[in-house]
């Protein structure tokens, strides 16, 4: 399976220059204050590709240079037992995962191989620096994975208390390395440790939300949607941690208006996060673009209780031009917030009802599209999106043999950069 290179440009989301990209640009270095670049495609109406294709059936709309073995697809449905249950008449899933009946075979289970088939898409075939991606979970097992089976050298940054999410059908490549935090630290200490690594010059940075390869592989979720559905939705519902999927999802939808054969309205857009880790809430709900002030050591202890721990990013893409604040501010949308226990309520529901289990993050993402109804945010005739971000883990876990992942190295983040660096590049001897 062959693709052609891409064509697009970069634009800056604060300035509006657009420029090409050089070769794995992430920031625009002549603008002035902190913003996302975003892709500018040549063409305009996108044409999918068939099934065959894997996720590269809208490399269209990816800034890819090559196809990769092995991707599938976001699947979308409509739903009958949970819109009944809710009463709603349009009700759409779009489900990232492991549910073959339904041709989703994504064997990480999670939406994150959008992100990192696109992502190493973009990668050139030559390329000699060993990419860098730090992870709360889910991205690391889908990064992990996407590098193995492709021959991708890769170094993965996670926090120890999430090495539990690092499990894979077979053992991991050799050009595939774990780096832990230790235990006691959270996402924002790997990102922390990935950064002090990508200070060499052997090692590159992937960039997380300000790669636009990020965000236009996540975006494949509402370009399936849109497909299926035939116009763009009017509420869109997702679970977020950075938020970049929700910021992906706002972009997809200004392609379609351009577009033109979609329709042009905005779609509502309303992510949620796990109480008591709520730090883009508190801001939303204040009107503030910046984040609010916290306490280091409490924001910890918040981001380790809660169940949906790839939430937990304490360092998002919400400020910046471009990032969730904007993205929220356009489309009228909103933040909601769930706990624990209804999320866990959530997912029993929706496995009984709909037939497959989801993760803990999915399950927010359903309690929320409960509580917007409730309170009135959306009408019950509108045409509903509900990303399901990962789902299949306990049937792929029934059905299939896999092993546990162990990391290759446990640094602190606080440890000096030169010997994190040479303990790093010590692991590729």
């Amino acid at each position: 399976m062959e693709i052609k290179p891409t064509e697009y440009k970069l634009q800056t989301i604060a300035t509006g220059r657009t420029f090409e990209d050089t070769g794995w640009v992430i920031n625009d270095k002549e603008c002035p204050s902190p913003s996302l670049v975003r892709a500018v495609y040549a063409k305009k109406q996108i044409e999918f590709k068939d099934n065959s294709f894997g996720l590269y059936k809208f490399a269209d709309w990816m800034p890819v240079q090559r196809a990769l073995e092995g991707s599938c697809a976001p699947v979308t449905y409509k739903s009958e037992a949970l819109a009944k249950e809710y009463g709603l008449e349009n009700l759409y899933i779009t489900f990232s995962g492991y549910w073959p009946e339904k041709g989703a075979k994504m064997n990480t289970c999670s939406f994150k191989e959008t992100e990192a088939y696109s992502v190493c898409g973009r990668l050139p075939e030559d390329e000699k620096r060993i990419l860098v991606v730090a992870s709360a979970g889910n991205t690391a097992r889908a990064f992990a994975q996407v590098c193995s089976e492709n021959n991708i050298p890769i170094v993965i940054a996670v926090p120890f208390e999430n090495m539990n999410a690092l499990w894979f059908k077979k053992p991991l490549n050799k050009c595939v390395k774990i780096i832990c935090t230790p235990a006691g630290t959270d996402y924002f200490d790997a990102i922390q440790l990935g950064a002090k690594v990508c200070e060499s010059a052997a090692f590159l940075e992937e960039g997380g939300a300000k790669n636009v390869a990020r965000r236009d592989g996540m975006s494949t979720t509402v370009l399936s949607a849109v497909e299926h559905i035939g116009h763009i939705p009017d509420s869109y519902f997702q679970a977020i941690g950075s938020g970049t999927g929700t910021i992906a999802a706002w972009e997809a939808n200004l392609r379609f208006i351009e577009d033109g054969r979609f329709g042009n309205k905005l779609m509502k857009l309303i992510p949620s996060q796990n109480i008591p880790f709520t730090p883009m809430y508190d801001a939303f709900k204040q009107d503030s673009r910046a984040l609010l002030q916290y306490d280091e050591e409490d924001a910890v202890k918040r981001a380790l209780a809660i169940d949906a721990k790839v939430l937990s990013n304490r360092r998002p893409p919400y400020s910046l031009a471009g990032g969730l604040y904007d993205a929220l501010k356009a489309t009228g949308g909103d933040i909601e917030i769930v706990t624990n226990e209804e999320l866990r309520a959530a997912g029993e529901l929706f496995e009984k009802l709909e037939g497959i289990d989801i993760n803990p993050a999915a399950a927010v993402a359903v309690c929320s599209l409960k509580k917007a109804l409730e309170s009135g945010k959306i009408s019950k005739d509108e045409t509903v999106m509900l990303n399901i971000t990962g789902g299949g883990e306990k049937r792929f876990k029934s059905e299939n043999e896999f092993v546990q992942a162990e990391p290759d190295l446990v640094i602190p983040a606080t440890e000096d950069s030169a010997v994190i660096i040479e303990k790093v590049l010590a692991l590729f001897k």
